[in-house]
């Protein structure tokens, strides 16, 4: 990373790990507990994204390598999905999986804010801005979807045993295995084509990026004849 770009870097991703922590901390100042909060998508991906942001602000500082690609992508792509499905799906009147949004104290409303609105944009700014371009491949958004799954694994296996579900798409209590399987089929390939629209957008910076630093040849003026050339000598003598 250049010396001109690495302050506003660092100071970006710092501002997305004071993001993270204010959200949390916010939050859990209303009825849920930190430990009630874990068990969240939500709060997985923010404390993920605040960790990345953390190290990779140390990198830059120190002028270290910055995090892989593939990692930061998927972290971004994350955060990404916790924001989206928040606001067009759980907090949207007309979505068949909308949650009641309470009454909510101010500070609890800007711990909300903070995890599902500020911080998705703060990371995907920094993805945008500071990560290294044209390394992502097409491949990686099948991969990505690895730690959704695996969430899902884990929310199923917990609401047996607490029967209780963070999310009303995965509540087989309401909806029935089969049911959140068709749920889980419909997210998982709109999470596939999210990743997709990263890499694309990847690749499409990097060639942006590539024709802005190309030098275009620019005539200044007519050539001038190399010196001890047949041309230069006629011009010096006058000779036509």
């Amino acid at each position: 990373m250049t010396p001109r770009r690495r302050l506003p870097a660092i100071l970006l991703r710092l501002a997305v790990v004071l993001a993270v922590l204010a959200g949390i901390v916010l939050t859990a100042l209303g009825p849920a507990t930190v430990t009630g909060l874990l068990p969240y998508f939500t709060i997985q991906s923010n404390v993920a994204v605040g960790v990345l942001a953390g190290y990779a602000a140390w990198c830059a500082l120190r002028d270290r390598p910055e995090p892989p690609s593939v990692l930061k992508g998927a972290v971004t792509l994350y955060i990404t999905i916790t924001g989206t499905v928040y606001h067009l799906v759980l907090a949207n009147p007309a979505s068949p999986f909308a949650m009641a949004q309470p009454d909510r104290q101010p500070g609890e409303w800007w711990g909300n804010q903070f995890l599902h609105t500020v911080v998705p944009l703060l990371a995907v700014a920094d993805w945008v801005l500071f990560d290294r371009r044209g390394r992502l491949r097409y491949r990686y958004a099948a991969w990505w979807l690895a730690f959704p799954v695996g969430y899902l694994g884990f929310a199923l296996v917990r609401g047996l045993i607490v029967d209780s579900y963070p999310y009303p798409f995965i509540d087989a209590g309401e909806l029935g295995y089969d049911g959140v399987a068709i749920s889980a089929v419909g997210f998982a390939a709109v999470f596939w084509l999210l990743g997709l629209l990263f890499v694309g957008v990847d690749r499409l910076l990097a060639r942006t990026g590539r024709a802005e630093t190309a030098e275009p040849a620019v005539a200044t003026g007519p050539m001038e004849p190399a010196p001890g050339s047949p041309v230069a000598q006629r011009e010096t003598t006058g000779s036509a």
